[in-house]
């Protein structure tokens, strides 16, 4: 027990350091919760989108637990002269490897200077001429050399907590599911902990994921992939009303577009697409979460998903690290992650303290062999039963009984619900520009992929047209299709100049 009691007069005791607003938001409800009848200790929260004068009036009266993103802490930090930290104690970096990931690095080592933490130093209380003991905190479920310079300039003799000792480490990074790695650092002037030096010199590049996940793949043709994503999401619901989904897709245009359809697509299943008897596809709430959404639609769809029995959440990664979305049943990967670090990530929302969980992975046909890749981490998935859930459908408004075996891009379901799909596309031009900017955009992602992950998705095995289709657009857009058309003229022309050259023979005389 401290004496005499905090007060906020005193300042800023413990900070925590958070890579994104949502996870700000989430960790400030959390202490809230703990300090509840301590009401002396005063939680807050400081972060880019929200009004700064507020933050600084806040900073101005005291906040004992400050939780933070790094690029506004520093703002406050160097134009805050009210804001008081002489009695910091603990820093917490939370997800510390998203925090750099994100490109937050240089503000990260400005913050350690300013707080006078840099190489874990002790500050010094100068009207007392006293020193005071701070104990810095690395939490991060992905141990890389990011993680390790960090690490090195923030902790003074680090003990690690949270890797099994048993295991010996071999790789480049260690994922541990939904388990933190711990690199925690007491400036004991005594001495008590040990040092150790080469803490993050080797870790373990096989992840660990729970027991109770079950993981999948299903195999869709680049066309179909959307009107499958929504057969398998209306069974989903249907078998079971009130349930959670998060929806993992690669960029901003996407999530706006697919929130669109989600939300808004109505639908007749039968012989004739009667208006006076079209529904809701979907009828549970559809909530997007992605980094250019303002600030206050961003919070509303956090909070919003968050306190839902049931729903779906479309998302980029920005919902992929440190986020406890309660109840969360089912993790779907539309897009593929990249990196197999990415794909523990995303699945950790599920699964949670001893909850089940499914998580389903999208591959087309020329994307397989990213299963070997995640295998060599120690990843399986089965495959996906979807052929019997397409069979449960009605198709012209009867139940099958038996159907022969036909393409997946053949059958009568899909086939019906692509062209509700373009026809809701086509609708309105706002929809069909959500649709073509969604489009170009999931193109260039789909590029971006580095490494060994570059061999197996490649731009160059795409076709398109069925991009365009999985859109809901009938033709492909011309922003995207003229630089492609371009290419492949000039490599026609190519070929045609060459034969030419051959031709080319001295006359003979």
């Amino acid at each position: 027990m401290r004496e005499p009691r905090v007060d906020r007069t005193h300042g800023t005791f413990a900070l925590v350091l958070v890579p994104t607003r949502e996870l700000c938001l989430q960790v400030y409800g959390i202490a809230q919760q703990l300090v509840h009848r301590f009401h002396w200790i005063v939680p807050g929260y400081v972060m880019g989108g929200e009004n700064r004068a507020k933050e600084k009036a806040r900073l101005r009266k005291g906040i004992s637990i400050l939780i933070a993103t790094p690029g506004r802490l520093l703002d406050h930090l160097q134009h805050t002269a009210s804001f008081v930290y002489s009695n910091l104690r603990w820093i917490v970096f939370d997800e510390a490897d998203s925090i750099l990931e994100l490109g937050f690095g240089k503000a990260v080592e400005d913050i350690l200077e300013h707080l006078g933490s840099r190489n874990g130093a002790l500050d010094q209380n100068k009207n007392k001429g006293e020193h005071i003991r701070r104990q810095n905190l690395l939490l991060s479920a992905t141990l890389n050399e990011k993680v390790n310079r960090l690490a090195k300039i923030s902790l003074k003799n680090p003990v690690m907590i949270g890797l099994d000792d048993q295991k010996k480490p071999s790789g480049k990074s260690n994922t541990l599911g939904n388990s933190h790695t711990s690199l925690l650092s007491d400036d004991d002037e005594d001495g008590i902990l040990e040092k150790q030096n080469d803490i993050l010199e080797h870790a373990v590049d096989d992840f660990k994921l729970p027991a109770q996940l079950v993981q999948r793949y299903v195999k869709v043709s680049c066309g179909s992939r959307l009107a499958v994503l929504l057969s398998i999401l209306k069974s989903l619901f249907e078998r079971q009303i009130s349930q959670k989904v998060v929806i993992f897709l690669s960029t901003c245009d996407s999530v706006d577009f697919h929130h669109a359809v989600l939300s808004q697509l109505e639908w007749s299943s039968g012989p004739q697409l009667d208006m006076d008897k079209k529904q809701k596809f979907l009828s549970c709430k559809v909530f997007r979460l992605h980094g250019n959404m303002e600030q206050d639609d961003r919070k509303k769809s956090f909070l919003g998903f968050g306190s839902e029995k049931s729903a779906i959440l479309v998302s980029t990664d920005v919902a992929a690290r440190g986020l406890d979305f309660p109840k969360v049943k089912y993790i779907i990967q539309y897009d593929s992650p990249g990196e197999a670090s990415e794909y523990v990530h995303r699945v950790g929302r599920t699964a949670r303290i001893g909850e089940k969980g499914e998580a389903l992975l999208f591959l087309q046909p020329i994307e397989l062999d990213y299963l070997k890749d995640l295998e060599s981490h120690g990843v399986s998935l089965t495959e996906y039963p979807f052929q019997k859930v397409l069979d449960s459908f009605p198709v012209n408004g009867q139940k099958p009984h038996k159907r022969k075996i036909i393409s997946l891009d053949m059958h009568p379901w899909i086939m019906s619900l692509q062209r509700s799909l373009e026809g809701f596309v086509a609708g309105e031009d706002a929809t069909k520009k959500l649709a073509r900017d969604a489009f170009c955009s999931w193109v260039r992602a789909y590029t971006a992929h580095r490494g060994e992950l570059k061999k197996i998705f490649m731009v160059k095995k795409l076709h398109l047209g069925h991009v365009a289709r999985s859109f809901g657009l009938k033709e492909q857009p011309s922003l995207v299709g003229r630089s492609h058309q371009v290419q492949l003229k000039k490599r026609k022309e190519q070929k045609r100049e060459q034969p030419a050259k051959r031709r080319k023979l001295p006359s003979k005389k």
